[in-house]
């Protein structure tokens, strides 16, 4: 059986390479203003990288999204062919309004 006793323990000891043994307020001080510096560091960095990432992510989205639109726009006014057999074109369908329903009442009108 193994007891705690015989638990073998690490006989790694951790020297701290400073004089005396101890820290000193001015060495924890400055310790602590490096460790402040790097982590200000790091978050500037990391921010940086975010908004560079963000941006161009935005970018394409945008881009992706105006082209869908203008694609749209365009096979709704015929300009372009429809897509997968899908007829969106709404200027063929104003025009025969116009012509069956408006002309009629147009060309009623006297004129002067």
């Amino acid at each position: 059986m193994l007891y705690m006793s015989n638990f073998p323990f690490s006989d790694v000891i951790h020297r701290i390479p400073i004089e005396g043994g101890f820290y000193t307020k001015k060495e924890v001080d400055k310790l602590i203003k490096e460790a402040v510096d790097e982590a200000r560091r790091i978050d500037e960095e990391s921010m940086r990288k975010h908004n560079r990432d963000a941006t161009i992510i935005s970018m394409i989205l945008g881009f992706t999204t105006l082209a869908l639109f203008v694609d749209g726009l365009l096979r709704l006014l015929g300009v372009t062919p429809p897509f997968m057999g899908i007829d969106i074109d709404i200027l063929d369908r104003i025009v025969e309004k116009v012509e069956s329903d408006l002309l009629p009442l147009v060309q009623k009108i006297p004129r002067i």
